[in-house]
């Protein structure tokens, strides 16, 4: 777990998600150390899926193209293996579906990931109360299982969630699919206070974080802030030839 040890250990990180194949999967290995470069500190890469149901109509599509593009679980798996050629540092998260890695067996699964050398898997439809055998094989695989922690979790759940978890929580800073809108910060506080409580990894915020200046006022109150629908949308709007600079300068706002 070093790697996340590291990426939260210097400030609040800043974590972009991607759709691994879109918009190109040659481009996808490419964009990830040009987000790395950009100042990004963990990314999360999301496994393509026809029925991402957690999903706005921005991911959905990208997991559309990256489809149609051919992209798949194993390919993912040889993406993040390519990426480890040249960097070892930064932490790598698959996001997505638990469906593809039922398909490929859990252990078989975990397997491949550490032999990628991935970080953690945050498997958004997979409930803690169903999860125990799925987090046991990964962490014999030193694999990190992540969950969802959203404004309406209990504490009870939290607590089931805390105790499963390792790297990181992600806590959804509002209600709906990812790319809603109206975020309320006063409440994402106190939703962090209370898992703290229960806690002590660090929490990343998600789910509303459209642009630097959000991003700037939810890093007062999170250990990481994640950015996700904003980034896939201006990947969808830009031309393959100019995805690379555009998403390094909107990574580099992040940061200023």
């Amino acid at each position: 777990m070093s790697r996340f040890t590291n990426c939260f250990n210097k400030k609040t990180a800043l974590i972009p998600f991607i759709t691994a194949g879109d918009p190109n999967p040659n481009l996808t290995v490419p964009l990830m150390h040009t987000l790395v470069e950009a100042g990004a500190d963990l990314i999360e890469l999301g496994i393509p899926f026809s029925d991402p149901m957690a999903d706005g109509p921005v991911i959905q599509r990208a997991s559309e193209r990256a489809l149609a593009a051919g992209t798949s679980l194993t390919k993912v798996l040889a993406m993040v293996k390519q990426f480890r050629v040249d960097n070892q540092t930064t932490p790598v998260v698959l996001m997505g579906y638990l469906n593809p890695i039922e398909i490929m067996g859990y252990e078989k699964f975990a397997k491949a990931a550490q032999d990628a050398q991935v970080d953690g898997i945050l498997t958004v439809d997979l409930p803690p109360e169903e999860a125990t055998e799925f987090t046991k094989i990964l962490k014999n695989y030193n694999i990190a299982p992540i969950f969802l922690i959203a404004p309406t979790t209990t504490t009870e759940r939290i607590k089931k969630i805390a105790s499963q978890s390792e790297g990181y929580l992600y806590y959804v800073s509002l209600k709906g699919v990812t790319g809603s809108a109206n975020l309320d910060l006063n409440s994402v506080a106190e939703k962090l206070t209370e898992i703290k409580k229960h806690s002590n990894l660090p929490i990343g915020v998600g789910f509303g974080i459209k642009d630097a200046k959000t991003a700037a006022q939810v890093a007062t109150i999170s250990d990481a802030v994640i950015v996700g629908s904003a980034l896939v949308q201006l990947i969808e709007n830009t031309s393959e030839d100019q995805v690379l600079e555009v998403a390094s300068a909107f990574i580099r706002e992040f940061n200023e």
